[in-house]
């Protein structure tokens, strides 16, 4: 069996939020004093942190100012989360491969 290094992914979708809870844990620092030091609203932020809210272009940038953590870094992880979680999407799966035997015939 041929395995390609490109096509290879994680076995559960890393969500950019939780990389960014860990940082918040290993420095000590609380959501709620975060959220009210620079201005984010602490539910938004919590909900990021938990995976049911996207990590933005803008808010990573805020988070690069803020950690340091490279903003393009929070941007690539967002968008391979979000490729990962719709290839595991049945009703889009459907619709790709309904897609692919048209194409086949062109």
């Amino acid at each position: 069996m041929n395995i390609k290094a490109d096509n290879i992914q994680s076995f559960r979708p890393y969500h950019p939020g939780e990389l960014i809870k860990e940082e918040l844990e290993c420095r000590g620092i609380r959501q709620k004093d975060f959220a009210k030091k620079f201005g984010f609203s602490y539910s938004a932020l919590n909900e990021t942190l938990n995976a049911k809210r996207p990590v933005t272009t803008e808010f990573a940038l805020q988070l690069e100012a803020a950690l340091n953590i490279n903003a393009d870094l929070l941007v690539r992880m967002q968008t391979d989360y979000n490729l990962q979680m719709a290839r595991r999407n049945s009703t889009l799966l459907e619709r790709l491969n309904k897609i692919k035997k048209i194409a086949a015939i062109f």
